[in-house]
């Protein structure tokens, strides 16, 4: 068995407010490692919001790594930990912009990123799809990334698959509703064979988009294995074997970050 404890920081970002929404994550960053985790995940564009750029624009929005991810990088080594960051990314040449997850290993290096395929219109207008779909090794296991509306159909789970994928994880601000998630998690982890860990948020955004009772989920062989959503910022931490991918424990263990 080789056991690893991931966290979800299932977290309510301020939309607009990047400075206070940096401080929030390195605040459950510091109390997941506290609680002993080995991957820590954050949710889709937990750093501006999602409904960020009508308010502040995307000027702000730098190549990767800038002085604040070189400083987040430090603090994941010295946690010794690895990370799943959202954090959204200008390509220094042609000016693009992209929906992105870096995955940060214990060393604080930044060993690869995934940007969102599936790129919306409207709200995600700013970001430009990504193109390059490849599973990215954790800890001796080949993880693949779906950003939200990436896993609502299975192209890009299963070009993972086929490239070699252990596990799926999916950084998502998905709230319920009339268009919230049905099922669609479950059934990648049928169609790929796959288990997915599912990192949502909280908080409600311009009373536009209630996350207040969004799901963040583990499943596997279609079922969902734990879900917990949460009014306020939680980290959701949970045993998982990555030997036999299985899950460990019966429930999230719930700890709450301040800033």
């Amino acid at each position: 068995m080789r056991k690893v404890r991931i966290a979800f920081l299932h977290v309510a970002p301020i939309a607009c407010d990047v400075d206070h929404n940096r401080r929030l994550i390195e605040s459950a960053l510091d109390l997941a490692a506290e609680q002993g985790a080995d991957w820590v995940v954050t949710p889709e564009l937990c750093i501006p919001g999602y409904l960020f750029q009508e308010i502040i624009g995307t000027d702000w929005i730098l190549p990767q790594p800038d002085d604040w991810m070189r400083g987040f990088c430090r603090r994941v080594a010295d946690h010794g930990v690895t990370v799943f960051l959202s954090h959204p990314e200008r390509d220094a040449d042609t000016n693009q912009l992209y929906n992105t997850v870096f995955v940060i290993n214990s060393r604080g290096e930044i060993i690869g990123k995934h940007s969102k395929v599936k790129a919306l219109q409207g709200a995600e207008s700013w970001s430009t799809a990504g193109k390059v779909v490849e599973p990215i090794e954790c800890d001796g296991v080949k993880v693949g990334i779906l950003i939200c509306a990436d896993a609502y159909r299975n192209e890009v789970a299963q070009a993972l698959k086929d490239k070699g994928a252990e596990l799926l994880v999916s950084p998502v601000s998905w709230g319920p509703g009339r268009c919230g998630p049905d099922g669609e998690w479950e059934r990648r982890t049928l169609d790929t064979g796959l288990p997915i860990m599912v990192c949502n948020r909280s908080g409600v955004e311009k009373d536009e988009l209630d996350y207040s009772r969004a799901e963040s989920v583990v499943a596997q062989n279609g079922e969902r294995l734990m879900s917990a959503w949460s009014e306020s910022s939680v980290v959701l931490s949970f045993n998982w074997d990555l030997e036999n991918m299985t899950l460990l424990s019966e429930d999230f263990q719930r700890a709450y970050p301040t800033v």
